[in-house]
Order: C-alpha cells, then sequence, then structure tokens
C-alpha cells in the first residue's frame, strides 16, 4: 500500500512540474526566443522585432524564384513603416542554389533587387543541422494538413504576427502578392482601436 501511494505522489508531483514547464514553454513559444546570426556574422535576438509583422524567408541566388525579391522588397518599402519586416535567411540545400559568401550574397541580392530588409546568415532549414528556428517555425505549422513538415524548396514563406506566433505557412510559389491581404490583415489589427 505505501508502494502505491507513493507512486501516486511521485506522479503528481511529476504532472505538476511538467505542467509548470509547459506554461513556461507555451509563455516563450513565440519567434522572439530566438538569437540568430547576422550576415555580418553578428548575434540579433528576434526580440528586436517585438510588436512586428513579420515575414520570414528562406531564399536563394540562383533560384527559379528569386525575382520574387523585387515584389518583396516593394512591398517593404510600403509597409515598413507600419511595422512589417521581412526576415530572409539565405539556405543553400535546394540545388546548391546559394553558394556565395554572405557578403556576396547581399551584394547579389542589393545590386539586383535594392533588397533593403534585413538578410542573416546562411542557414539549413531541413534536416540534421537545421536551425532552431525552422525546427520551430515548421512545428507551428504541423497542424496544418496542407503542409508536409520540410521544407520543400527556396522561397517558403512564414507570416508572423505581433505577438511572435506564426498565422501562416506559404509555399515557394506564392507570391508576397497573394500574402499581402493577410500582411496588411495583421497590420490593421495592430492598429489602435
Amino acid at each position: 500500500m505505501k508502494k502505491a501511494a507513493f507512486l501516486l505522489l511521485s506522479a503528481l508531483v511529476l504532472l505538476a512540474c511538467n505542467s509548470n514547464e509547459h506554461s513556461t514553454v507555451e509563455k516563450d513559444n513565440n519567434i522572439y526566443q530566438f538569437t540568430v546570426v547576422g550576415n555580418k556574422q553578428q548575434a540579433i535576438s528576434l526580440k528586436e522585432y517585438e510588436g512586428k509583422v513579420l515575414l520570414v524567408v528562406n531564399t536563394a541566388s540562383h533560384c527559379g524564384f528569386t525575382p520574387q525579391y523585387a515584389a518583396m522588397e516593394e512591398v517593404y518599402k510600403e509597409l515598413k513603416e507600419k511595422g512589417f519586416e521581412i526576415l530572409d535567411f539565405p539556405c543553400n540545400q535546394f540545388g546548391e542554389q546559394a553558394p556565395e559568401s554572405d557578403d556576396d550574397y547581399a551584394t547579389f541580392c542589393q545590386v539586383n533587387y535594392q533588397v533593403d530588409f534585413p538578410q542573416f546568415h546562411k542557414i539549413e532549414v531541413n534536416g540534421a543541422n537545421e536551425h532552431p528556428l525552422y525546427k520551430w517555425l515548421k512545428a507551428e505549422m504541423a497542424t496544418d494538413s496542407s503542409f508536409n513538415n520540410d521544407i520543400k524548396w527556396n522561397f517558403t514563406k512564414f507570416l508572423i504576427n505581433t505577438n511572435g506566433k506564426v498565422v501562416k505557412r506559404y509555399e515557394s510559389g506564392t507570391t508576397i502578392d497573394e500574402i499581402y491581404p493577410d500582411i496588411i490583415s495583421l497590420l490593421v489589427d495592430k492598429q489602435p482601436k
């Protein structure tokens, strides 16, 4: 009988600990928990973007979707002052279509598309070396049955609301013009009533 009582008490303590741990995870379960590396090798806390609407994109310079940079830059210029940011993560995992160094990649984007939004150090978005940010982004959308968990190709996009939560995932072929209404909706929700 004492053994059963001890096991029951142990189970209740474990449950309480897990419940508290879950609360902590939920509190920190937003994009602001991550620190990433900028394209100049500097550590950048994503808390810098707290309260903004974010579009997180894995990109490549030699991809059929690379021309999307032009429209992305246009929308960025239009909405930046309203609290919108694009976070650009080059990735060489798909057909080795982003072979440049961080500096050369940034130069390519600046010269060809006048990119002014934040660009970060090249990362992996799938597999054993995937960046924790992408592991989290994919897990947040795992309940959406329209997506396989892995990133399929360059220019997959994740829309993040002003609370740092993922609200939508878009595959490579989805243009920013198609995403625009969703961005505007989140920016409108941000405005004081």
